[in-house]
Formats: C-alpha cells, sequence, structure tokens
C-alpha cells in the first residue's frame, strides 16, 4: 500500500524504520513544524522530520492539519492509509476522508484506558501493573476509533516513562506493521471500544510535576517515575528550583517528617507522609544532574533543612 506517516517525536521513529523496512511505500511524511529549541532557541526539525529527510522522503509541515495546500498535497499523494504515532495534532474530517484506508494511530495504551496525550505517564502515575499499545481507526472523538489489535507490557516497579515509552515504540512498531499488513489484505476488521474502562490522559504540565512530600511515599515515587524524562519532576530547595531524578521508597527505614533532608556520605533520603525515600539524581537550576550525594556535599546540607520551603 501507498502510506503517508504522520509522526513528530522519537518515539515515533522506530515506527517509521518499521514501515521503510515493509513492503509497502512510504511516499511522504507528515510532522508538526520546526520549534525552537536550546538556549539560543534555534528552529530544529523533529526526530521524524530529519529521518525522513535521511531516506530521501518528501517531508510535510503543515501549520494546521486543515490548511488546503497541504490537503491538496495528500490528495495528490493518493495515500491508500495514512499510519500516525504521536503527531500532535488534530486531523479535520477533511483530511480523515482522503486515504481509501482511513488513518490508523498507534496509541500506547491499552484502549479505552488512557486516552489522550500522555497515556504511559498516566499509567506509572496510577499504579497500573500492566500496558501496552493499541492500534485504532481515526475518528472525531479522541482515541475512541474502532480497534485492530493491541500488545500488552508490564510496568516494572522502577521503570520511568522514559523506560516504558521505549520499549511500547519497538513492539508498538511491530503491531503497526502487522496491522498495515492485515489492511491490505482484506484480513483485519476494527472492534468497536467497549464503553467500559474508559479514562483520560491529559498531558502532564510543570505544575503537575512539583513533587508533594506530604503524600505517601508510593505517590511521590510515582509522580517521579511518571515525569521522567519530561516534564521533569521538581521541588523547591533554598528559594530555588530543583529537578529530581527517581527516587527509592524504604519502607523499613526510620521515619523523616515530610520533607525533611538526612544525607550521609553515601545516600540522601527525605521523608514523606509514610516512610523516606532515597534520592538518585538531582539537578539543580542552571547545573547538570548529578548524585544526590554529590549534591549534598556541595550543598552542605544542614540539620533541619528539607524541601518543599519556598
Amino acid at each position: 500500500m501507498r502510506l503517508v506517516f504522520a509522526g513528530t517525536p522519537e518515539v515515533a521513529v522506530p515506527s517509521l524504520d518499521a514501515l521503510l523496512a515493509s513492503e509497502h511505500e512510504v511516499v511522504a511524511v507528515v510532522t508538526r513544524p520546526d520549534a525552537a529549541a536550546g538556549r539560543g532557541r534555534r528552529l530544529v526539525a523533529s526526530p521524524v522530520a530529519r529521518r525522513a529527510a535521511e531516506a530521501g522522503i518528501e517531508v510535510l509541515k503543515p501549520a494546521r492539519a486543515d490548511d488546503p495546500a497541504f490537503l491538496d498535497r495528500l490528495r495528490e499523494l493518493a495515500p491508500d492509509c495514512c499510519p500516525v504515532v504521536a503527531y500532535g495534532a488534530l486531523l479535520r474530517q477533511e483530511a480523515l476522508d482522503i486515504p481509501r484506508y482511513g488513518w490508523v494511530n498507534l496509541h500506547f495504551s491499552l484502549l479505552p484506558a488512557w486516552r489522550g496525550a500522555a497515556p504511559v505517564q498516566h499509567a506509572i502515575l496510577h499504579g497500573d501493573d500492566i500496558t501496552g499499545a493499541t492500534t485504532f481507526q481515526i475518528e472525531r472523538e479522541l482515541d475512541a476509533g474502532p480497534v485492530y489489535g493491541t500488545v500488552t507490557e508490564p510496568i516494572g516497579p522502577r521503570d520511568t516513562s522514559g523506560d516504558l515509552l521505549e520499549r511500547l515504540a519497538k513492539s508498538g512498531a511491530e503491531l503497526l506493521v502487522r496491522t498495515i499488513d492485515g489492511i491490505a489484505k482484506n484480513e483485519l476488521v476494527p472492534r468497536p471500544q467497549g464503553s467500559e474502562g474508559v479514562s483520560y490522559a491529559p498531558k502532564l504540565t510543570p505544575d503537575d510535576a512539583r513533587v508533594d512530600f506530604t503524600a505517601p511515599a508510593l505517590r511521590v515515587d510515582r509522580l517521579i517515575r511518571a515525569c521522567t524524562p519530561a516534564p521533569g519532576a521538581w521541588t523547591r530547595f533554598r528559594g530555588t528550583r530543583i529537578k529530581l531524578g527517581p527516587v527509592e521508597p524504604l519502607p523499613d527505614a526510620a521515619p523523616l517528617p515530610p520533607g525533611q533532608l538526612v544525607a550521609t556520605s553515601r545516600d540522601v533520603l527525605v521523608g514523606t507522609a509514610t516512610h523516606p525515600v532515597r534520592l538518585g539524581e538531582v539537578q539543580p537550576q542552571g547545573k547538570k544532574a548529578m548524585p544526590a550525594a554529590d549534591w549534598a556535599r556541595g550543598a552542605r546540607i544542614g540539620d533541619g533543612e528539607r524541601f518543599g520551603d519556598d
């Protein structure tokens, strides 16, 4: 089949690579416009755009998915199907109607659970044991179209959203190719999603990523892992923001008041509402991430100092 692939971030690249290696023809990719990045705020092409350019494939970067020039070019390309992975823009019905077999989305949850922009983060945040990926046909309602197939993935007790997305990007890419193969052979018929078990996963903002050490250790642990690497968990220390890497809950350790720091030569512990957690990495404002013990030595943590004070 002739395919136009839509995607933007790094997590979409394995799917593009898998489709390029398949028996189908990827004639173009659609991705978000170049975005400012780095301290110089220089415009940078998306990971999908860069990979497509390396492969010599036409790259379309519409500012809006209903842009008339984009829609005209899509019609000229005459795709049979448009696979989508984390494109990041709302597709209008006029675009959805162009490919003969529609737009097939790879979503990183077991739908109808965790519809929305941050399914992996919410799965970790809410303590799910299992997640996965789903291919489905895009309709106007958010992530509600009929399902072609799924793969499952266990969530480990130390998994971050970055760890989990990396694994799902690979297994999901294989699922996407199998789905496109099945559609091309008329072997797959999508089935409607069930009405039970629907949940939503809005994008996590920096405000959502602020760590509340008056919460139980389990909640602190899940929040930090869910927000790693993005948007990045953080708290305040001595009036400035400090980013926090994943922590290790210590249920057998002596309790500490929420937010209170205790530093030894090897470890830095922080109190929560239940039991302390051991810090892994921290990143002070304007500096690189470093082991928590190195940070504590440089900061000269005093008795009674705590996270969370403004």
